[in-house]
């Protein structure tokens, strides 16, 4: 269903995105602009959100170089306050500055990637659209997020691009893309009762090939222990090509993970691309266990964001891993940096640098 409400541009009623030439790039494709919610809700980060923003900054300062930001803040004091965050930051840069823009869309949370738009594209028209699919809050865990339900909408309309509705609850950091077709996802998370309980696997499938514009969907199983998405593909499996994936592995066979990650690598060992080929899978090492308040933080290097530049991924002082996984997505991206940034206190909000924010593509 397409909304047109206040919107610039009527596509159509009757079809759906994939009937009218629209997909989902991968977040290597080149991009327009990265969106992000600032961060400002205590209770995710209960005790220590003054702590985040010196991380949260540098990324934001590493993509401006080359690409918009375009940040979601509530109002002039919230903006005034980020921008104060933004100039402690050592990373930076008067002529990035200009790409740095703030809408005035307030917000329950912070968690971009999973309410923020899902932008389309059409190679064909070079036409941009956007999907608004419901959210819940990851099975409605965290209300009120009514706020964050209509970001997708407030985006559209300020970008004056069309927005489909497919009244469904998803998430943006449940599934990725390899840009040619295929969509990864978990069982675990879309499945899971507390999102859309009247629809089965097959329905669910439907709903990702018409409104992603995808034809090939592979599902893995669990996610990671402390994941509180119900194990979101973005700190489990992520494309670096059209072919190719990375994958976390847990080498200690006594750690909770051990198992699951062990089984989500079989799965991906048997899998077919769009094309009927194997994918390339290389493994990823998970960092060290992180307890923190008697919690397990869900730590993953999985959890990078693919900018215009830069791979910049989250590290965690692990002394043995932060740089075998740094130098293992090195290899991956011959095109870009892969930069680590300490993450150690954004995790205690169960995210990172990937689950805080959602590329919008480049029509080119």
């Amino acid at each position: 269903m397409l909304h047109t409400s206040n919107i610039g541009h009527r596509i159509s009623d009757n079809k759906t995105p994939r009937e009218l030439g629209f997909h989902f790039p991968a977040e290597f494709a080149p991009q327009r602009a990265m969106w992000l919610s600032w961060p400002h809700k205590e209770a995710s980060w209960p005790g220590k959100i003054h702590t985040i923003y010196k991380s949260y900054c540098d990324f934001i300062w590493l993509v401006a170089q080359d690409q918009k930001v375009c940040i979601n803040v509530k109002d002039e004091t919230m903006k005034q306050f980020a921008y104060t965050q933004l100039w402690l930051s050592s990373l930076k840069n008067i002529d990035a500055a200009v790409n740095i823009q703030f809408y005035f869309h307030a917000t329950n949370d912070a968690w971009c990637r999973d309410h923020g738009p899902a932008f389309l594209i059409n190679q064909e028209t070079k036409k941009k659209a956007i999907v608004d699919w419901n959210y819940n809050a990851w099975g409605d865990k965290y209300p009120p997020y009514d706020l964050d339900d209509v970001i997708p909408t407030l985006i559209g309309k300020k970008l004056d691009l069309p927005v489909f509705y497919p009244q469904i609850i998803m998430e943006g950091g449940s599934v990725e893309f390899n840009g040619k077709g295929t969509l990864l996802t978990t069982t675990s998370c879309l499945l899971n009762r507390n999102r859309n309980p009247n629809l089965s696997q097959k329905e669910i499938e439907k709903y990702l090939i018409d409104y992603y514009g995808v034809e090939n969907v592979l599902w893995l199983g669990d996610g990671i222990v402390g994941d509180d998405t119900d194990g979101h593909i973005d700190d489990l499996t992520r494309f670096v090509n059209g072919d190719t994936v990375v994958t976390v592995i847990e080498e200690n066979k006594s750690d909770e993970n051990y198992e699951p990650l062990k089984e989500n690598l079989k799965m991906l060992s048997t899998m077919r691309l769009e094309n009927g080929k194997q994918m390339n899978i290389i493994e990823l090492p998970m960092p060290n266990k992180i307890i923190y308040e008697d919690q397990r933080l869900p730590c993953s290097y999985a959890n990078f964001y693919i900018s215009n530049k830069y791979v910049i991924t989250p590290t965690f002082r692990d002394a043995k891993n932060d740089e075998r996984a740094l130098d293992i997505l090195q290899k991956c991206f011959a095109d870009r940096k892969v930069v680590g940034l300490d993450s150690t206190d954004l995790i205690w909000g169960l995210g990172s640098f990937h689950c805080l924010s959602q590329q919008e593509p480049e029509v080119l």
